[in-house]
């Protein structure tokens, strides 16, 4: 450990606050990441140089997310190389993501798909949601010989982030590095959360009845997105337009409230780590690992506190990170339209409806 980190490091453990907001963590958490990533980022010693151990490999980098700060910069306040930055920031980054995914945003099988959907029913009133959709463009320098494969529809170089929250603010699926010119349609489909869904592979849980609502019959659990994305068997969008009746207007209500969980945990970790308030002077593939490490994170910070009061966040948190754009064709097969009819008929009638929705429309 070089000298000017062990004193930094010595000085923010006096001060918890301090140390959290240096890196985002507290002591304890901190020590407990290093512990998960050391032996993917420990390097050996060599005749020629003393190597630079995990702590201060995993301080480099997560001080890179919280600052959003260039390598030239970080690289001065560490007093190493900017080489050594430009290469310890993305093999930390994928070494985080490798050492918590399997804990922190593991594959979800039908009974996790079953606990989300009683989240989304018990504090955001609507029930049999898998959870919150929606993309953001992440926006990254020009990358060589790329042509126009990363540039967007707001005349940016981007990638996609593609991500399912739960009620509790937590990433449980993510899908990133989808060119940012895909955001005319194909983003979803192409993606491996939208091919899994079109062939019925993510593991949920079988059409049934919603609460006190028998006389629907049985009706499939599904994600909610805005009106970018495609409505789907299990994936509801808004009905369009501004002059709609008040039924539709109140499903739109119903379907909103649970929906902006997912711009609320964008806010948050963007907050949070403050590499999404500028372009991202990265190539792709180290742009999509810092994205990769960023979520997972964020679901480390939070998931001992899920009750916290910390919950909101901005829309649109950073210059980095903005709307993805339509994700998938507006064509919907009758099956997925009558299965929208059924939630709002459901949140129209007394057995799904809430007093405070009426206020809304």
């Amino acid at each position: 450990m070089g000298g000017k980190f062990h004193s930094l490091i010595q000085e923010l453990r006096l001060d918890e606050d301090r140390h959290k907001e240096y890196f985002r963590l507290c002591p304890a958490d901190f020590d407990r990441l290093l512990r998960m990533v050391a032996s993917l980022i420990e390097r050996q010693d060599t005749t020629l140089r003393q190597a630079i151990g995990p702590a201060e490999r995993l301080a480099i980098c997560l001080r890179f997310l919280t600052t959003g700060d260039s390598y030239h910069t970080i690289s001065k306040s560490f007093r190493v190389g900017k080489s050594t930055v430009v290469g310890i920031v993305p093999s930390v980054a994928t070494a985080i993501w490798e050492s918590l995914v399997g804990e922190y945003m593991p594959v979800p099988q039908e009974s996790d798909w079953r606990a989300i959907a009683e989240g989304f029913s018990s504090k955001w009133a609507f029930p049999h949601c898998l959870g919150a959709i929606d993309g953001k463009h992440i926006t990254i320098k020009a990358p060589a010989d790329s042509g126009s494969l990363y540039y967007n529809y707001k005349g940016q170089f981007s990638i996609v982030l593609l991500a399912v929250v739960d009620a509790n603010y937590l990433f449980r699926v993510v899908d990133i590095g989808a060119f940012g010119k895909s955001s005319d349609g194909g983003t979803l489909s192409a993606s491996a959360l939208g091919r899994a869904l079109r062939d019925g592979t993510l593991n949920l849980p079988d059409d049934e009845p919603l609460p006190n609502g028998e006389h629907l019959g049985k009706v499939p659990f599904v994600f909610v997105g805005d009106e970018a994305f495609p409505l789907r068997k299990h994936l509801l969008r808004p009905y369009p337009g501004r002059a709609i009746p008040a039924d539709q207007r109140i499903f739109n209500f119903r379907l909103s409230h649970a929906r902006r969980i997912v711009e609320n945990a964008f806010g948050i970790m963007a907050a949070q780590f403050r590499v999404y308030h500028r372009v991202m002077e990265l190539s792709p593939c180290n742009a999509e690992k810092i994205v990769q490490a960023t979520t997972i994170l964020h679901n480390f910070i939070r998931w001992g506190h899920q009750n916290s009061p910390s919950t909101t966040g901005s829309a649109d948190p950073g210059t980095a990170l903005n709307a993805a754009g339509r994700m998938g064709s507006n064509t919907a097969s009758r099956e997925a339209l009558a299965v929208r009819e059924k939630y709002r008929e459901y949140f129209n009638s007394p057995c799904g409806a809430v007093p405070w929705q009426y206020n809304q429309i």
